[in-house]
């Protein structure tokens, strides 16, 4: 990641935010000489086992295990994304440089995974479909007869995080009429508007003239 410490994050607070409003990650690893990457949604960890820390829980489907050589001991990177989109300088004041660029949000997490035993597979991959089952009309949860026999053709794992890399770029850096203009155009019809943006927008402005 390009390095921008006035867009770095220390906080572990806002990658927990991240990683449960943004449940979808890539996973990262290198095997047999070579980058691999996978797709899957992601929950963080609140088991009270004693362990704390940061953790997520997730699984693979066979054989993206072999892929990414689990068991090996070695470490992967999780990239969880949040959300984004581009901002053009036609929204900026006559102040200061009038460049395009794209606001963000995103995490760069590092761990070893733990292979979960077969009884903690079944619980996540429940707690998964419950997570986003709960939201629609009529949701259909994970039964126990159908879990189990979805189980043995997954992977669960929990990936405690030894260290992160956060950046939240949300126009920190522009003065604040610039900033009024970038949230007006975000929410104004048309190809790039993104209300949910101009939230996450407002939210890290607001925690930025905080610190």
């Amino acid at each position: 990641m390009r390095h921008t410490p006035e867009h770095a994050v220390e906080d572990e607070a806002v990658v927990r935010r991240l990683i449960a409003e943004n449940p979808w990650a890539t996973i990262v690893s290198e095997h047999d000489g070579e980058l691999v990457a996978s797709h899957y949604p992601m929950l963080l960890d609140e088991r009270e086992d004693g362990r704390g820390g940061l953790a997520v829980v997730t699984h693979l489907g066979r054989p993206d295990d072999q892929v990414h050589g689990l068991g090996s001991g070695r470490e992967v990177l999780l990239i969880i994304a949040g959300v984004h989109g581009y901002i053009s300088p036609s929204w900026y004041s006559e102040l200061g440089v009038r460049a395009p660029t794209w606001n963000f949000s995103v995490a760069h997490c590092h761990g070893v995974p733990e292979v979960l035993e077969p009884e903690e597979n079944v619980r996540v991959l429940t707690r998964l479909v419950a997570r986003f089952e709960q939201h629609v009309e009529e949701p259909v949860y994970l039964e126990a007869d159908v879990a189990a026999r979805l189980a043995p053709g997954t992977v669960g794992l929990r990936i405690p995080i030894a260290r992160f890399t956060c950046k939240v770029k949300m126009s920190q850096d522009k003065d604040p009429r610039s900033q009024a203009q970038v949230l007006e155009a975000l929410r104004r019809p048309g190809p790039y508007r993104h209300d949910v943006l101009a939230g996450e927008m407002e939210r890290a402005l607001g925690e930025y003239k905080r610190s």
